[in-house]
């Protein structure tokens, strides 16, 4: 595999050799279109204009009761509302002119050269392109293919005032084809125009910790609208290897056996047109083993197909005298784990009806097992039990927010490593889908992952409809990442207000779980995070509580399964209509939010800057618990994490968290990724804590 960097393809997990590709980044013409005029002036026909003149004022708003509520409801008793917080848009004429914004950062921040916080609901983006292919891909009738990594929310898209097509979905990928719109125009220049719709008031859009309120507070930040992630154009075959997000699912959790499964899908096929395809994979530079080569049924657009990635005595031989010492395998059998990241290439290939060579994909697998229900409380990788000491994390940055900085993915990459100094084996995706780049740098550097979804707020048949199409998109981006070992839909309830009494919500996270276990049979489902299980593979309870009160909760299973945040973790049946739920005996236990720690500010002092360049006064740098200076804070750490392991019944936390974000003032780091302390001490408290677990085990006989 090559190394990533920004002058590469921005998905490395899953590369076409020699691709005619160009990145769209950079600068945009962008214009903010707050009364919703621009389509009705066919902006996308003639151009966007150099100004729009805004006359509305006073817009209708969410009201100060309904803002609190919501605020209330979400933060379970965690944080105070901050009151009078509400997006304002009171204004007379307002004229908006074009300018130019950096894609891909939104406009709220100050990379994107915008950097303004009002509400603007309705944006525009344009830029000229040239038709990249080669006369060579015309004449093979290759398309061309505009890529979008993530479009916050809502995406309309033309090409020389044609429209291509368009996206609903903040945080996950889409494609649109270029070609017929591009063929269409003589010129060698092609104008590409954007409408993106973001709401600042609709509350089933999934928005995850984007705030609707017009200044940050509590645990919500700055919201993020528009480009977020890459856009770059490629030039594809007509007949083309599908990625995940069009049905390419390759498993490779069979460790016994070792044989990989995959299904291998193919977009652009011609009807009656017969095509096949083949994988081979290698190891460290060695052919391990290639497929038969299979081919498609007539009646669908994939193929299922197995390769084994045993090693042969003398690949094993050849590969020992190449890189020396072998570990992290068995029976000849490559494993993926944090310690040993193993990944085996993989080159997937299609062929024509007269076996000619058409497509050709590199990708990758890591080979492992992931067992949840031992029954023993126990979490197996590779049918050992692993202790998960995760750290929340929320991919934010100082002058960048959801998008990392430049280059993207050296942030990326540092994030991990950052985290693993501290001492985590992994991370919770704290209600953001990440950057693909970052699961590539965790499946190589061995960094577990709990994949999570940015939620909504109000429950309806439109959040529901929004939420299913968004998550299974999600699902299907990340399924082939080893680093992924977890799934999680709902954090807190957010979006279901009423659990303990409303059937349709207890039915709709229900389905999300049998929905993911439907797509994804291997790993587990942690339904909704912290409390208000409905139905779950996984028992995860939030505690903010000092180290005194955690360590009582965590010394036994029914404090444990009581109440957290005034909230039931397992729900009462509602006679006729719902069973219920509850703790599954000997499942998994863990603590997924917990710490949560700031240092107290010095006197007449304000913190460093946040994204807008601005300091936050003392009364806006919070945590759920505050240290007095960086002893203190490592002194919590370690009482902390020694309550929920020595507790006896937890087989993994998630520590809140990497890094501060806003007024949210409780990382380990700081926004600028600035240790608040040493970090070596808290490696020592994280491995320590983890080897008494390991040691308990085995006395146990569990190990």
């Amino acid at each position: 595999m090559a190394e990533e960097n920004d002058e590469s393809y921005p998905r490395p997990d899953f590369v076409h050799p020699k691709l005619n590709w160009t990145s769209l980044n950079g600068p945009w013409d962008f214009l903010f279109d707050d009364e919703d005029t621009g389509h009705l002036s066919k902006w996308h026909v003639n151009g966007l204009p150099n100004e729009v003149v805004v006359e509305r004022s006073n817009p209708s708003e969410a009201t100060e009761n309904e803002s609190e509520s919501i605020v209330a409801k979400i933060a379970g008793g965690t944080s105070a509302f901050i009151p009078g917080n509400l997006s304002q848009r009171d204004r007379n004429a307002t004229t908006h002119r074009k300018r130019k914004i950096e894609v891909p950062y939104v406009f709220q921040s100050p990379a994107s050269g915008i950097n303004e916080r009002g509400v603007h609901e309705v944006l525009w983006y344009e830029r000229s392109f040239a038709d990249l292919r080669s006369n060579d891909e015309k004449s093979k009738g290759h398309r061309l293919v505009i890529r979008f990594g993530a479009v916050d929310y809502e995406a309309k898209v033309w090409v020389n005032g044609q429209f291509v097509g368009g996206h609903r979905g903040g945080h996950v990928p889409f494609d649109l084809d270029l070609s017929d719109a591009v063929e269409a125009n003589a010129g060698i220049e092609h104008r590409l125009t954007l409408r993106v719709y973001d709401s600042a008031y609709n509350l089933t859009q999934p928005r995850g910790k984007q705030y609707w309120g017009a200044k940050p507070e509590s645990i919500f930040y700055t919201p993020s609208s528009g480009i977020w992630q890459n856009v770059w154009l490629e030039s594809l075959p007509p007949a083309r290897i599908a990625d995940s997000s069009h049905g390419t699912i390759i498993r490779g959790n069979d460790i016994a056996s070792g044989d990989l499964q995959a299904t291998v899908a193919v977009l652009g096929r011609r009807a009656g047109q017969t095509y096949s395809i083949e994988i081979e994979s290698s190891l460290s530079g060695i052919t391990i083993s290639k497929s038969d080569r299979k081919q498609l049924p007539k009646e669908t657009n994939s193929v299922s197909t197995s390769l084994n990635l045993r090693l042969t005595d003398d690949q094993f031989f050849d590969l020992a005298s190449r890189s020396g010492r072998m570990v992290g395998f068995a029976n000849n059998v490559a494993l993926w784990s944090p310690t040993h990241p193993h990944l085996y290439d993989l080159t997937i290939r299609l062929f024509d009806s007269s076996n000619t060579l058409i497509d050709t994909v590199h990708t990758y697998t890591g080979v492992r097992s992931l067992n949840y229900n031992a029954g023993d409380g126990t979490f197996h990788l590779n049918n050992k039990p692993i202790f998960q000491a995760l750290c929340l994390d929320q991919g934010y940055w100082p002058s960048t927010f959801m998008t990392p900085p430049h280059p993207f993915s050296a942030s990326l990459k540092r994030d991990i490593e950052l985290s693993k100094a501290l001492g985590f084996n992994g991370c919770r995706k704290h209600q953001k889908v990440e950057d693909p780049v970052f699961l590539y740098w965790a499946d190589k550097l061995g960094y577990l992952v709990w994949g999570e979804m940015a939620n909504g707020y109000q429950f309806s048949d439109q959040y529901v409809e929004r939420f299913d199409q968004e998550w299974m998109e999600a699902v299907r981006r990340d399924i082939n990442h080893p680093s992924v070992i977890a799934w999680t839909p709902v954090n807190e309830s957010w979006g279901y207000s009423d659990l303990d009494k409303n059937v349709e919500q207890r039915r709709h996270i229900r389905s999300l779980y049998y929905l993911t276990k439907t797509l994804d049979p291997t790993r587990p489902i942690n339904d909704n995070c912290g409390w208000q299980h409905v139905t779950t593979d996984l028992t995860t309870f939030h505690d903010y509580s000092d180290s005194p009160q955690l360590t009582d909760t965590c010394s036994s299973l029914s404090s444990i399964l009581s109440a957290k945040a005034n909230r039931p973790m397992f729900l009462p049946p509602i006679p006729d209509h719902d069973p219920g739920s509850q703790h599954k005996n000997g499942a998994p236990v863990l603590c997924t939010e917990f710490g949560g720690v700031n240092i107290a500010p010095a006197a007449s002092t304000k913190n460093k800057r946040n994204g807008d360049g601005e300091g936050r006064e003392e009364s806006e740098q919070w945590g759920y618990t505050t240290a007095a200076n960086a002893d203190d804070l490592l002194d919590r750490v370690k009482k902390l994490v020694d309550a929920i392991v020595d507790g006896g019944h937890c087989c993994g936390f998630v520590w809140t968290q990497l890094a501060d974000i806003e007024q949210e003032t409780n990382g380990l780091y700081t926004l600028d990724r600035v240790p608040k302390l040493d970090v070596g001490n808290v490696k020592k408290v994280m491995e320590g804590a983890v080897e008494r677990y390991y040691k308990r085990l085995e006395k146990e006989g569990r190990m």
